[in-house]
C-alpha cells in the first residue's frame, strides 16, 4: 500500500507543480496586482479598490459583459440542443453512423482564428453574392451591425462546438440499457415518452457536464471574436476577453485589466458552479 501511495504521488507531482506554476501562482500575483498601479513591470503604489470602482463605472466594460452574457445564454441553449440532437441521430442503427460522427466533429479540429476568417468570408463575400443574385437585401452588409455580428458569432460557435458536445452525449446514450428501451416499447410508450421518461433521466449527468463546458467556453471566447468581427462595429460586438486584452496591451493598463480579469473570473465561476449545483440536484430528482 505504501508503494502504491508513493507511486501515486510521484506521478501526480508533475501535474501539481505545473498547475501551481502556470495557474495558481500567476492568479495570486494577478489578484494582488489588481489593487496596485502595476504597469507590467513594476507596481509603485497601492490603490486599494480604485481599479474595481472605476471598472464598474466604465460603459465599454459593462456593455461587453452584457453582450457576453447574451451570447452565452443563446450559445449554451443551441449547443446543447444541437449536440443532443446529433447524438440521437448518430446512435441510431444506420450504416453511416461513423461517417456522420466524423463529419460533425471535424469543425472542432479547426482553430478558432481560421474558423473566424472562413465564416467572415462566408458572411461578407458569399452572402453578398447571394444577395446580388436573389435580391435579398438582408444578406448585404452582414457583420456590419451589432445584431448580425451577434448572430454571426453564435452561428460560428454552434457550428464549431456542436460536434464536441455530441461526443459527450453519445458516451451516455450508448450506456442506456437496451432492456429499458425495449420494456418501454412493450408498455406502449412512444418515442417522445421514451426520451422524456427513460433516456433523458439517464443522460442527465451528460447535460451537467455539457452545460459546464459550454458556459465556460462561451464566456471565455476570444479568437473567434477577434477574427470574425474584431469587436466591430464600434466595439459593439466586443466580448469580455477581448476587452480585457485591449485594456492591457492596447491601453497599457495592466493593473486595471487585471482587476477586470478578476471580476470576469468571479462571474464565470459563480455562474458555472451554480448551474453544476442545480443540475446535480436535478440528477437526483430525476
Amino acid at each position: 500500500m505504501k508503494n502504491r501511495s508513493l507511486s501515486f504521488w510521484l506521478f501526480l507531482t508533475p501535474v501539481i507543480l505545473g498547475l501551481g506554476i502556470v495557474v495558481v501562482i500567476p492568479f495570486i500575483y494577478g489578484f494582488f496586482y489588481s489593487f496596485t498601479d502595476w504597469n507590467g513591470i513594476t507596481a509603485n503604489n497601492f490603490l486599494g479598490f480604485e481599479n474595481y470602482i472605476n471598472l464598474f463605472q466604465e460603459d465599454e466594460f459593462m456593455n461587453s459583459i452584457w453582450f457576453t452574457i447574451k451570447f452565452a445564454v443563446v450559445t449554451v441553449l443551441l449547443l446543447n440542443v444541437f449536440g443532443l440532437g446529433l447524438a440521437l441521430l448518430v446512435t441510431r442503427n444506420m450504416k453511416t453512423n461513423n461517417l456522420m460522427r466524423t463529419v460533425f466533429f471535424m469543425p472542432n479540429l479547426i482553430g478558432g482564428l481560421i474558423l473566424g476568417f472562413i465564416w467572415q468570408f462566408i458572411f461578407v463575400s458569399v452572402f453578398g453574392d447571394v444577395a446580388g443574385i436573389t435580391g435579398i437585401e438582408g444578406l448585404n452588409g452582414w457583420l456590419s451591425t451589432t445584431e448580425t455580428g451577434f448572430w454571426g458569432l453564435v452561428i460560428l460557435t454552434a457550428w464549431q462546438m456542436a460536434g464536441y458536445i455530441m461526443i459527450i452525449y453519445i458516451a451516455y446514450l450508448e450506456n442506456v440499457p437496451k432492456e429499458l428501451i425495449e420494456a418501454s416499447k412493450i408498455d406502449g410508450a412512444n418515442a417522445m415518452q421514451r426520451f422524456k421518461n427513460v433516456i433523458f433521466p439517464l443522460v442527465a449527468p451528460a447535460f451537467t457536464v455539457s452545460m459546464f463546458l459550454t458556459l465556460s467556453m462561451s464566456f471565455k471566447i476570444y479568437d473567434q471574436n477577434l477574427s470574425l468581427t474584431n469587436g466591430g462595429p464600434f466595439n459593439s460586438t466586443q466580448m469580455v476577453a477581448m476587452e480585457i486584452v485591449r485594456t492591457a496591451f492596447s491601453d497599457n493598463q495592466m493593473a486595471y485589466a487585471q482587476a477586470k480579469a478578476v471580476i470576469f473570473f468571479l462571474i464565470v465561476a459563480v455562474i458555472a458552479l451554480t448551474q453544476v449545483y442545480y443540475n446535480k440536484k436535478r440528477e437526483v430528482d430525476v
